[in-house]
């Protein structure tokens, strides 16, 4: 298969040459930078190749890249003009998937761009929040050590009136020790099983008995539980309007293809392993 041409080595050279453009006149999309063999390259194309450079090369100081895509755009359309011949399958077939291609976004982008309706985004907003339930967090505590006997040692240190706060910097073997075992607020399903189901059956200011996990075994205290609350709607805005317009996007695309007159049945038969067969474009 043929390769695009890359970003050619003149860019490297051009950061120690760079030469300052020509002042024009408004220039824009159409302003024609040069002129190959009676063939005009604009403003325009080099803007497009600019923006389709790996982000590498887009960091590159704005004389340097001038310099580079010119002459890149320079040799291409030099290179193109010595070619004798009809163009292979594999340059026209790509040429009309990507006009194809490039078009369509253009459909998807015109959809994307319409303003979201401000019942749509209320809609969307008391469907995921204001009508789910409200969760539980936890704040707990815990002291972790090695064995069943350490840990019922530790609560019955703690029945007869021990500081938590301080056996856990003491005994715990866990990271949490050293902040007095704070293991801040966590909801369903940010800890192990064992762990979330023991904590989950306690009340606030409960010391657990030995709890077994796959870390050790832990001693637990409850220190505040609360409801949590649904963001209000300024803070989801944008999320529940880019799902908005996406499943705008997807109706549009079903309703449009679906409006086509659209005919495959040409493609029954056909073996789909023949889409392997890349010699053909050769």
């Amino acid at each position: 298969m043929q390769k695009p041409l890359t970003f050619l080595a003149s860019v490297a050279l051009a950061a120690s040459l760079a030469l300052p453009v020509a002042a024009q006149d408004e220039p824009g999309l159409d302003t024609v930078v040069a002129t190959v063999n009676g063939t005009d390259i604009t403003l325009g194309h080099m803007i497009v190749a600019r923006a389709t450079l790996p982000e590498q090369y887009q960091q590159l100081p704005d004389e340097v890249l001038f310099t580079g895509i010119l002459d890149q755009l320079v040799q291409q359309t030099a290179l193109a003009d010595t070619f004798e011949g009809e163009a292979p399958a594999r340059v026209t077939l790509s040429i009309e998937n990507e006009t194809r291609s490039l078009i369509a976004g253009e459909v998807i982008e015109g959809v994307m761009a319409t303003p979201v309706d401000e019942d749509a985004l209320q809609a969307a907003y008391d469907a995921q929040y204001a009508e789910a339930d409200a969760g539980e967090e936890y704040n707990a505590s815990h002291i972790l050590v090695e064995t069943e006997d350490e840990a019922k040692a530790l609560k019955e240190e703690l029945d007869n009136g021990a500081d938590f706060a301080e056996l856990a910097r003491e005994k715990s073997t866990g990271p949490s020790g050293p902040g007095g075992g704070s293991l801040g607020w966590f909801g369903a399903g940010m800890m192990v099983p064992t762990f979330e189901a023991a904590v989950v059956e306690m009340e606030p200011g409960a010391v657990s008995d030995p709890v077994q996990t796959q870390f050790g075994w832990h001693v637990i205290k409850l220190n505040e539980t609360r409801k949590t609350k649904a963001p209000e709607l300024d803070e989801v805005r944008e999320e529940l309007e880019l799902q908005i317009r996406q499943t705008v996007v997807q109706s549009t695309i079903e309703e449009i293809t679906a409006a086509a007159e659209v005919d495959r049945s040409a493609a029954e038969g056909i073996d789909p392993t023949l889409l392997k067969n890349i010699d053909w474009l050769e």
